[in-house]
C-alpha cells in the first residue's frame, strides 16, 4: 500500500509504502528510504510492538536527521577519516559533517534525500540517481534499494549502483531495534560471528590492525547481554560472501522477540546510541549496521569500497524476525 505521508518544504510529496506478509508489518519512506516502523508479535502472538525507533511524522526527521532513524546510509556509510580519500593519484575532499571526518555520506547524504519508489512484489523499490560531485564524491552513481518480506515475515534489503567513474560505495540502513518495543535495549542479549574488531582513535576512526576480540568488550561470539558504549566496527569471520551468510542475533528475554541478521557484508557496526536525544533516551536502540570498515578508501589493507565502470555494487542484507520460548 502506497500513501502519502507528508510534504517537504519545497513541496516534494513523500510517500509511504506499507508492506505486509506472515505476521510481519513494515513501513518505509520514500524520504530518505527511512525504515519507518516494523511491527511483530511477541512470543505469546498476543502484542504486537513496533521494534524499530522512528517518527510518527515527517516532522520528526527533518527536525531530528541526527541519529540518522531507520535510514539508508550513502554514499559511504560510517566515517572517513579527515573527510578525504586518494583515488587513481586524485585527492577527493568530502565535507566535514563529523569533524575533523565525514559521516555516512555527508551532510546531505542519502538519507536527506526524496527516492523515486515503485512496487515489486512483495516490496518497493527505490531508485535515484547521485550526480557527479555530490558530497564531494565522483562518478555519477544510479542506485536501487529493494525492500521485500519473505514468505517467513523477514526483511531483505538488496542494494546495487553503477558508476560512469571510479568511486567509493558503502550502503547501509540505520534502524536501531529495541525488540521489547519501549524502554532501554542495554538487557537485550546479542551474539555476533566476529573474532576480530577495528580499535578506534577518538574521532572512532579505525586505528592500527583488527585486534582479537578474546578478552575484551567486544567479544559476543557468545551470546549476552548489549550494555552500552559501543559504536564500533565488529569484523565478520565470514568476509564478503555473494549470498547472505547468518552472522547475528539480538533476543529480548521479556517479550521473546528474536531478530536474526545475515548479510553479505564483512562488517558490522555496533552502536548502542548514547548520543540519542529529542523523544528518545541514550541506550533506546540497537543499531546492527551491515558495512565494509570505516575509512576504507584510506586502507589498503581493508576490503575495498571502489566500484568502476562497468563493474556492479552489490549487497544485501536480511533482518529475520522470531520469537522464543
Amino acid at each position: 500500500m502506497n500513501e502519502l505521508f507528508g510534504t517537504l518544504p519545497d513541496g516534494t510529496e513523500v510517500h509511504r509504502w506499507t508492506l505486509e506478509r506472515a505476521g510481519t508489518r513494515v513501513r518505509v519512506l520514500s524520504y530518505g528510504g527511512i525504515v519507518q516502523s516494523v511491527e511483530v508479535p511477541d512470543r505469546w502472538g498476543e502484542r504486537t510492538a513496533d521494534v524499530v525507533l522512528g517518527f510518527a511524522g515527517l516532522d520528526g526527521y527533518l527536525e531530528n536527521p541526527g541519529p540518522y532513524l531507520g535510514a539508508l546510509v550513502g554514499r559511504y556509510a560510517n566515517r572517513i577519516a579527515h573527510a578525504r580519500f586518494p583515488l587513481d593519484g586524485v585527492t577527493y575532499a568530502l565535507e566535514p559533517n563529523n569533524a575533523p571526518n565525514s559521516l555516512h555520506g555527508g551532510a546531505r547524504g542519502f538519507d536527506k534525500r526524496v527516492w523515486e519508489a515503485a512496487a515489486v512484489e512483495h516490496g518497493v523499490r527505490l531508485t535515484r540517481v547521485s550526480p557527479h560531485g555530490e558530497e564531494g564524491f565522483p562518478g555519477r552513481l544510479e542506485v536501487a534499494v529493494t525492500y521485500v518480506l519473505d514468505e517467513a515475515g523477514a526483511l531483505h534489503i538488496s542494494y546495487e549502483a553503477v558508476t560512469d567513474a571510479p568511486t567509493v560505495v558503502n550502503l547501509t540502513n540505520h534502524s536501531y531495534f529495541n525488540l521489547a518495543g519501549s524502554g532501554n535495549a542495554g538487557g537485550h542479549e546479542l551474539r555476533i560471528a566476529a573474532s576480530r574488531y577495528t580499535p578506534v582513535d577518538g574521532d572512532l576512526i579505525p586505528a592500527g590492525e583488527p585486534a582479537d576480540v578474546s578478552g575484551t568488550r567486544f567479544d559476543f561470539r557468545t551470546a549476552r547481554k548489549v550494555g552500552s558504549g559501543y559504536d564500533h566496527n565488529l569484523v565478520l569471520d565470514k568476509g564478503v560472501t555473494q549470498t547472505p551468510v547468518e552472522i547475528a542475533e539480538l533476543y529480548d528475554p521479556a517479550s521473546g522477540r528474536t531478530l536474526t541478521v545475515a548479510t553479505t557484508e564483512p562488517g558490522i557496526q555496533l552502536y548502542t546510541a548514547e548520543h540519542l536525544t529529542g523523544p528518545f533516551a541514550p541506550g533506546d536502540g540497537v543499531a546492527l549496521e551491515t558495512q565494509h570498515f570505516p575509512d576504507s578508501p584510506n586502507r589498503a589493507d581493508f576490503p575495498s569500497t571502489r566500484l568502476d565502470p562497468g563493474g556492479t555494487y552489490r549487497s544485501e542484507t536480511v533482518y529475520g524476525f522470531g520469537v522464543r520460548d
